[in-house]
């Protein structure tokens, strides 16, 4: 009898360690795959991951100085070849007129760019608002 006990209690703890190691296979695999899934998910929705902020300034010449900053918030992808919407208002609110702008870099996930740029803004232009519209996919 008690060698049937040994037997048995040998053969679950053998049993036990196999699953065991069967079990961190999954979850890796299932960590890989919910990466995987993640990256798709960033990489078809770069307006939800990217974020512009600026400000703008007339500099002696009459040009609208426009600085802003782009932030990728996402995890995995990275983004490039960022189209930016300009759009010039008037102190009434009124969309005068919109631009674009594409900034040719690449952001790493979690990073930032600044850029800069100078346009010859409507007559009457009191703001401009920053959107970003488009991205590719980068690496």
């Amino acid at each position: 009898m008690k060698k049937i006990t040994v037997g048995l209690m040998i053969f679950s703890l053998f049993f036990a360690a196999c699953n065991s190691s069967d079990e961190n296979g999954e979850k890796k695999d299932k960590y890989e795959q919910t990466k995987e899934t993640m990256g798709e998910t960033e990489k078809k929705n770069p307006r939800r991951f990217l974020s512009v902020a600026g400000s703008d300034k007339k500099n002696f010449w009459g040009k609208t100085v426009i600085r802003g900053t782009i932030t990728n918030k996402a995890t995995v992808a990275s983004f490039k070849d960022i189209d930016v919407e300009l759009s010039f208002f008037s102190k009434t609110g009124t969309l005068l007129e919109k631009d674009h702008e594409i900034i040719y870099e690449t952001i790493e996930p979690g990073s930032s760019t600044d850029f800069k740029t100078k346009y010859y803004a409507p007559k009457g232009t009191d703001s401009v608002v920053l959107k970003i519209v488009a991205a590719k996919p980068g690496k």
